[in-house]
């Protein structure tokens, strides 16, 4: 059967990357984002790949009122969102006491709020066929804060903590309608080129990088399955399980080391950086699903296959073990 799916922050990054994999699967798109050419682009992109019914909404996803709407018109046309995949975000690079209180207020209203918004005009019309998944795209971050980057991190523990609520209320009244979080690694997006930064030097992700398109196929995937949560790559597993074992020690290591680790060489000016935290960095030009790190980002993820194959690595653990105690088994005494 064809999907309807909703992606919001399509215009760019993950999202663009994520739009781009479902119309490969010739789903019904429907795109939201705030970028007026980012938005025509991306449903250029669509329909180049085989997506025949294609929808954008020029939207900001902290408006819930405009959210609504979009879903709305989206059940008018196709009866509603069978995925719905809530990806926007924004961030401000600078310590904390850089940051001022409308900036942290704006972060949460796009990352946090935005993803409520979009949870909630998804459930408006999943709860009633009890049917449908709900993405939320996050990150390592979500369970470990890194310096420079706490609007961004606090949001994503906002979103997580969210999620564990409304699983628990969605199992008890909602079986049909599944919800998964998408912890991702450092990925490359036009994000660290139009991030809002205090910094002295060009932001980047923290490496190793990954390209767009390895989030989207994880995206999909869990889509597809409704896993509780699908951790992407080494470093989202890593920094999950050091802040379990040694969080102190993670503090320290990142004060050493966490600045210059989101940092290029390259110095930025700024009288002509322009950021889109208060307004879309894709209105006038396209800025597509990769940023400036396309030759550093890895293409795939070895940890990620095993999280999306565990049977078939615990049936080889297993086959391993049986082998290992075979031939201990068999040894002469």
């Amino acid at each position: 059967m064809t999907q309807t799916v909703v992606i919001t922050g399509a215009s760019a990054g993950v999202g663009r990357a994520v739009a781009r994999h479902y119309a490969g699967r010739g789903a019904r798109l429907a795109l939201l984002a705030r970028g007026a050419a980012g938005l025509a682009a991306a449903e250029r992109d669509c329909r180049e790949l085989g997506a025949t019914q294609v929808r954008t909404y020029q939207v900001d996803v902290a408006d819930a009122e405009a959210v609504q709407r979009a879903a709305d018109d989206v059940a008018r046309l196709w009866g509603g969102p069978d995925v719905w995949i809530n990806n926007a975000m924004v961030s401000v690079f600078a310590p904390a006491w850089e940051v001022a209180a409308a900036e942290f207020r704006r972060v949460t209203e796009v990352n946090y709020l935005g993803t409520v918004h979009g949870t909630l005009a998804a459930l408006r019309h999943m709860r009633p066929r009890d049917r449908g998944t709900i993405v939320q795209v996050g990150s390592a971050l979500a369970y470990r804060g890194i310096p420079l980057q706490s609007a961004y991190c606090a949001s994503k523990h906002a979103v997580q903590g969210f999620n564990d609520s409304l699983r628990a209320e969605l199992l008890r009244d909602c079986p049909g309608v599944r919800l998964s979080m998408v912890q991702l690694p450092a990925i490359n997006t036009p994000q660290f080129s139009w991030v809002r930064t205090r910094l002295p030097r060009h932001p980047q992700p923290v490496p190793p990088i990954f390209a767009p398109e390895v989030a989207a196929r994880a995206i999909a995937w869990a889509a597809d399955r409704g896993p509780r949560e699908l951790n992407v790559g080494g470093p989202t597993w890593r920094a999950r399980l050091g802040n379990v074992l040694f969080p102190g020690l993670l503090d320290r290591t990142l004060a050493r080391g966490g600045y210059d680790s989101q940092q290029t060489g390259t110095p930025v000016d700024p009288a002509t950086w322009r950021d889109n935290l208060d307004r879309p960095g894709d209105q006038d030009r396209d800025r597509g699903a990769e940023g400036v790190f396309t030759e550093r980002a890895r293409d795939s993820s070895a940890a990620l296959w095993v999280g999306t194959h565990k049977p078939v690595v615990a049936a080889a653990a297993v086959g391993a073990l049986a082998l290992a105690l075979g031939g201990l088994t068999r040894r002469p005494r």
